[in-house]
């Protein structure tokens, strides 16, 4: 390289043959290149401190060693507080601020979680499926005028939208009708004038994965079972093992009966009744005559359903049918009067005939709605039918729902040490979600020892407001709000005759 050139890698670079003029002017000219970069950038620095000033001073904001300025009670150390570790109940009357994170967003919106202020979804499918709960069964128990038949149409009614079906087996009050006509469905009224007529011992759709051998002894056992119940829930008592064989065997000459003869259809109550008088063949062990003596009680226990005042409801072929594509489909059993063991019977023969139609395991998430509950409960048998229902609702993919109006009503079946009474509690443990409503003072102690329930839950229940329930959700709960809209309100309302009464 010539000794003539000179190279800096600097902003003073010049060439060397420029002038000492010209490299002057141009290193004076770089020069002020680097303090104009240097101001700006100290401007920008200044500019950043006070942007971030101002918001400090805007939202209040303390520095962690206090303002400064005097008196402005700046601390010479930092503040720090020594770590504390506890479990979250005791660390909640510390820290009232915890609550439970909820059930999540899917399913249907059902109101407000008090404890925490956010929505409460709730659907047993999904609930199953995640393993939160291990059936989809549901309690709802409280008193008279706290809100509980409305929270069981909202939650039927909204769970619609997401693709399920609603059926209520039997609805003594008649509230369901209306609803279900709302929403596209149909309301099947029985007794009192109406010409409808079912009967609960129809095979209902068969599923086409069942083979025809093993329906017919599905549906053998079903009529077999609704019959025992039926006739144990008028007689009081069980059968013998002599009433079982003649009910069995007039069956079996009924069934026989209508597949063979011309134009018989399908087996009706008055058939078996008739065939429990007049025996055709006769058992192994028991002659025609044993038959008609041993028959004789379980045949006029029978002929209730079919004579006298429930004549037109049981006694022949249905003139109804089931439509299992309907969103809801309610039996109003309001125009029947009488005793709970006719009530209870009556609900039994409607809800088999339209259990028969829910057999199809292909159906679809559907809720199986059983209103005053607490009629059948009083009926031994008819409890073991509920049971046999509560255990196939999983294979079924149904969700039944039992109302009554406090879980003392379990406790009053039968005696202490009794079947029925263990039916009862099994109802209660076969339920994945309990959903209690305000109980009385006196019934508060022994909900929580039924339910095992904490000692902060057991003090809500007293103070629940109308609207407000208990929700234990497998091993976990929740005090929600139902929400309702207006239109919701007055669909829903079962007070309109009271209120009707006052305003008069």
């Amino acid at each position: 390289m010539s000794k003539r050139y000179r190279t800096y890698a600097t902003t003073l670079f010049t060439p060397a043959r420029h002038t000492r003029r010209e490299r002057h002017v141009r290193s004076k000219a770089a020069s002020a290149v680097v303090v104009a970069a240097r101001r700006r950038a100290k401007d920008e620095k200044r500019s950043r401190a006070k942007a971030l000033a101002d918001e400090r001073e805007g939202a209040h904001y303390l520095p962690r060693g206090g303002e400064s300025g005097s008196a402005a009670l700046r601390s010479h150390r930092r503040f720090g507080v020594p770590p504390h570790r506890a479990t979250s109940e005791v660390l909640a009357g510390a820290y009232p601020f915890l609550a439970e994170g909820g059930l999540g967003s899917e399913g249907t919106f059902v109101g407000q979680d008090a404890w925490s202020g956010g929505g409460f979804c709730f659907d047993p499918w999904v609930l199953y499926a995640n393993g939160t709960i291990t059936n989809p069964n549901c309690l709802l128990a409280g008193v008279v005028g706290r809100g509980k038949s409305m929270l069981a149409k909202a939650m039927a009614t909204r769970s619609i939208a997401l693709g399920r079906k609603v059926y209520v087996p039997g609805d003594p009050k008649g509230e369901w009708s209306v609803v279900a006509r709302a929403v596209g469905g149909a309301a099947i009224e029985l007794g009192g004038g109406s010409q409808n007529r079912l009967n609960p011992l129809d095979e209902g759709p068969r599923p086409g994965v069942i083979a025809e051998d093993e329906w017919a002894t599905l549906v053998a056992s079903r009529r077999r079972a609704l019959l025992g119940s039926l006739v144990e829930s008028a007689l009081n008592r069980p059968m013998s093992a002599v009433e079982h064989t003649a009910l069995d065997q007039a069956l079996r000459a009924v069934v026989a009966a209508a597949r063979t003869g011309a134009g018989a259809g399908t087996p009706t109550l008055p058939m078996v009744v008739d065939a429990l008088f007049n025996p055709s063949l006769p058992e192994a062990g028991a002659t025609i005559r044993e038959l008609v003596t041993d028959g004789r009680d379980v045949g006029h226990a029978l002929q209730r359903l079919v004579s006298g005042d429930l004549a037109g409801l049981f006694d022949g072929e249905s003139t109804v049918t089931f439509d299992p594509s309907l969103p809801m489909i309610s039996l109003d059993l309001s125009r029947i009067a009488g005793s709970d063991q006719l009530i209870a019977m009556v609900m039994a023969c409607a809800s088999a005939w339209m259990e028969a139609a829910l057999s199809d395991p292909d159906g679809g998430p559907r809720w199986v709605i059983y209103d005053e509950a607490w009629r059948l409960l009083r009926q031994p048998a008819l409890l073991a039918r509920m049971q046999s229902q509560w255990k196939l609702s999983r294979g079924l993919g149904i969700a039944n729902l039992m109302i009554i109006h406090r879980l003392s009503d379990l406790e009053a079946v039968g005696n202490a040490d009794s079947e029925a009474r263990a039916l009862a509690l099994g109802l209660l443990a076969d339920c994945s979600t309990k959903i209690i409503y305000q109980q009385e003072s006196s019934e508060a102690p022994h909900t929580a020892q039924v339910l095992g329930l904490s000692v902060t839950e057991r003090g809500e229940l007293p103070d629940l407001q109308r609207g407000e329930g208990l929700w234990r959700v497998g091993q976990r709960a929740f005090v929600v709000r139902h929400l309702v809209t207006d239109g919701e309100l007055q669909m829903f309302d079962t007070n309109f005759r009271m209120l009707k009464t006052v305003d008069r």
